[in-house]
């Protein structure tokens, strides 16, 4: 799955968001303001990279190790990867 042509990630006031740019700023109006993790998961998703890369990037950056700790990611990844779905920014 990748992010749909039309949504970019910009820096405003120091806080990224998500704008939708060309035809897709027909359909979408207004922005989505991504906190750390959420940035990390589109850009994740944006170059290709699967949940499970994205999860272990995730562990990566919060020095996570246990399997407590991946669950938790994993399960993180996997509710922003089904919101961004619903709300129609990705494509299979």
């Amino acid at each position: 799955m990748k992010i749909k042509d039309g949504f970019i990630i910009r820096k405003v006031a120091g806080k990224y968001v998500v704008v939708a740019t060309g035809e897709a700023s027909k359909s979408f109006h207004g922005m989505v303001k991504l906190n750390g993790t959420a940035k990390t998961i589109w850009e994740g998703l944006a170059a290709g990279k699967t949940p499970d890369e994205i999860t272990g990037e995730l562990m990566k950056i919060n020095g996570a190790e246990t399997e407590e700790d991946r669950l938790k990611i994993s399960n993180d990844v996997q509710s922003m990867v089904k919101e961004m779905q619903d709300a129609g920014f990705l494509v299979d």
